[in-house]
């Protein structure tokens, strides 16, 4: 059974930073894959973008929230909830002009047990696969953050060998990364990490050491092309 890797840059669409950061690091690097917060200001300008960048994958990355910037609280009741995430899937419709080829959420608020059945819904429904629910391995370990203290060692280049060496297995996984450049429209706690993130992926080591490990870089779209089971969620 052959490797298949995903990258997957989460926030497309939080600022205009992070959306050239994204493209960069599709273009010059190994990222085949995004997730579109479709309720910020740059949301707009992202999908734009991506109509230039045809083998980019574009995905929901559902932001439970009801402020415009970094998100702090959500909806209160399953209903509201429920409500919201088929506005988002509607909204990117409006943008994108066609269906997410995947779903994840800000700050993984999907894991919370409470709203996490409304998130299976949503992907059960139009068939599309839920990071952590899906025939997808998830790895989160490319992160600059813990502790609340910067490490930009684990977003390094060899880190990120490091991980591609041992920690990718047959079958499909998923990597998530958080590319982009400092832009004041967009203040974030995770900034500095992020240009790190865009440098590590467009290194060209990166893609030696993928032909060297027989890892094939994929994206979600292709993801009913690699899996025999077509169940794109699982609970």
């Amino acid at each position: 059974m052959k490797k298949y890797l995903i990258v997957n840059g989460d926030d497309f669409g939080a600022g205009s930073g992070v959306n050239r950061g994204i493209l960069e690091a599709h273009r010059r690097g190994s990222l085949t894959s995004t997730s579109l917060i479709v309720n910020m200001p740059w949301s707009e300008e992202a999908a734009l973008l991506s109509r230039a960048v045809p083998d980019l994958s574009v995905g929901l990355h559902l932001n439970i929230a009801n402020e415009r910037r970094e998100p702090v609280a959500g909806p209160t009741d399953d209903g509201s909830c429920r409500e919201e995430l088929h506005r988002q899937l509607f909204r990117f419709q409006e943008l994108m002009g066609r269906p997410p080829t995947h779903l994840d959420s800000h700050h993984n608020a999907h894991r919370d047990p409470g709203l996490l059945p409304l998130f299976l819904d949503l992907a059960r429904q139009y068939g599309l696969p839920l990071r952590e629910y899906s025939p997808v391995r998830y790895f989160s370990k490319f992160y600059g953050r813990w502790g609340g203290k910067t490490h930009l060692e684990q977003i390094g280049v060899e880190s990120l060998v490091r991980m591609l060496e041992t920690e990718i297995q047959e079958g499909v996984t998923e990597v998530s990364c958080h590319p982009g450049y400092v832009s004041p429209d967009f203040p974030s706690g995770y900034s500095t990490e992020r240009e790190t993130e865009l440098r590590t992926l467009c290194d060209p080591f990166i893609r030696q050491v993928l032909k060297e490990q027989s890892i094939q870089l994929v994206g979600f779209r292709d993801l009913g092309n690699l899996v025999t089971d077509r169940v794109m969620w699982r609970t």
